[in-house]
Order: structure tokens, then sequence, then C-alpha cells
């Protein structure tokens, strides 16, 4: 049987200063290792993140060159804990930009990659439309990283409302499933929590979705309230929705198949086809 262990999910203040962006997220890490902490989790955007003129700047760098990937692999390794990096915003070499997250385990290497598939393109209203396509490239691939734990499924932000790539994870070997972003306050207000809860629910996973906070330079608002759901949805912890911090909870893997036990949804899907979805008129 798989360990317990303790998780932590740090939220931040969003800003375009990489630099003090890390500065903040290494101490409140820190202080969670120190409250026994074996993997910690960064929201989306974590190191950089803006709007300009009413686009999206994710503050990009090349993976090569980004400050972030030493310093946290270092820590890592330092620590003896394994990391999620929500996102950080990664040119490629034909000069595209990915929103991209990385797993980084205890020995300070990277043992997974997932690129953003679903880019959040809407109009909210109000004046308040957001196009990630107009910035950056789409990811195509699911990702189901290694942990010593079980299976954590990679997704971002607007992934969330996609349940199909969930299954995909949850199918594929996820026990835990990772929801990092940077939720818009008007959409937070309402969808997120139940979002986060339905996916817990849905695939029987444990969800950890850290959450920045606070307004964007340039125009837009994050909501915060970073989550840690179990698999029959409860709510094990919950962040502020104004405020740095770091929540915590002990996660017991041995939970995931003992409610897939109970209700083995994730097991009973059927193949259907489109010609079996008529209209109420047939």
């Amino acid at each position: 049987m798989t360990a317990k262990f303790t998780l932590a999910c740090v939220q931040t203040e969003v800003s375009a200063d990489t630099m003090a962006n890390i500065a903040t997220a290494t101490e409140l890490a820190e202080n969670a290792v120190k409250e026994g902490a074996q993997l910690v989790c960064f929201a989306e955007y974590f190191t950089g993140l803006a709007t300009r003129d009413g686009v999206l700047d994710p503050v990009p760098y090349a993976e090569e060159a980004h400050p972030a990937l030493p310093a946290f692999q270092a820590f890592a390794r330092d620590r003896g804990v394994h990391l999620l990096l929500g996102s950080l915003g990664i040119t490629l070499p034909d000069g595209t930009i990915v929103n991209r997250s990385y797993v980084i385990g205890n020995t300070g290497s990277i043992t997974a990659r997932y690129d953003k598939i679903h880019l959040f393109d809407v109009d909210l209203g109000s004046g308040m439309s957001y196009r990630e396509s107009a910035v950056l490239s789409a990811g195509d691939d699911a990702v189901v990283a290694p942990t010593p734990w079980g299976g954590l499924g990679l997704s971002i932000c607007y992934d969330l409302r996609f349940a199909h790539l969930y299954r995909a994870l949850a199918q594929g070997g996820a026990s835990f499933l990772a929801v990092p972003a940077a939720f818009t306050r008007k959409t937070g207000e309402v969808h997120w929590k139940i979002l986060n809860r339905a996916r817990a629910i849905e695939h029987a996973c444990f969800v950890f979705a850290p959450c920045s906070h606070g307004a964007v330079t340039g125009g837009g608002e994050c909501y915060g309230h970073s989550l840690i759901i179990d698999p029959w949805g409860e709510v094990l912890a919950e962040g502020a929705g104004d405020k740095d911090m770091a929540i915590l909870a002990e996660i017991d893997p041995a939970m995931v198949d003992a409610v897939r036990g109970k209700i083995p949804a994730l097991f009973h899907d059927r193949p259907y086809t489109s010609s079996t979805i008529r209209s109420a008129a047939e």
C-alpha cells in the first residue's frame, strides 16, 4: 500500500516581476516543507503574468534560460521534495510560446512536461475578453507524471472545463489530478469550486488546484481560493481569495481505490456512436 503524504498548494499574487515572484513562491514553499510537505504545487503563471493592450503577456523565456527552472530544481534536490511548477511561459525554438507545467522530482530532475491543451478564448461581457490563442500555441499531449505515490494527471486552468481530458488521465493511471490556475474572479466565484469537485467525483481522484490571486497588471483579476479535494469530493483545504499562502493536507492514496471500489463508474464507460444520439422529436 502506498504511504500517505503531505501536499501543499502555494498561491501567490500575480505580477510580471519574475525574480520577485520566484522569491515569494520559494519562501512559501520553504515554510510548507517545514510543516511536512513532500509535494508542493504552484499555480499557473506563478512566475509572471500581465496583460498589455488587452493581450496576455505570460513573461516567457526559452526553457534553458528560464530562471525558475534551476532555482526550483535546486530547491527540490536540496530539500528532497517533489514539485509541480503550475505553469511557465516558455518560448520554443521556432518562436512560438506555450503554457507549460513541469514536474520536478526530489533529485532535482524534470520528470514530466505538459503544454496546456485548451486555450482561454472567451467573452465574459462588460468588455472582459480573453484570447490566449493570440499569444500561445496549444499542446497536443495528455500527460500522467510519475510520483512515488501514484500517477499525477496534468492540466492547466481552462482545461478544467473539458471533462474528457480528465477521463483520459484517470483511465491512463492518474490517482491525482493537478489543476494549477489563474482563474478569473468573475468565473471563479461561480464555477471554480464546483468544477474541481466534479472532476474529483467523476474520476475518484484527488484534485490539487493551486490558483493565483490578485489584480493582473494591465487588467484582469485572479480568484485565488486554492483547493485540495479528495476522491469523494470533499474539500480538504481551501485558500483565501486575497492572500499569499500555502494550504496543506494529508493525502491517503488508498482512498482512490476505496472510492473506485464503491462506485466504479470510471470502469463502466461503454462505447457509443453519434448515430445513437437522437433528438427528443425523433
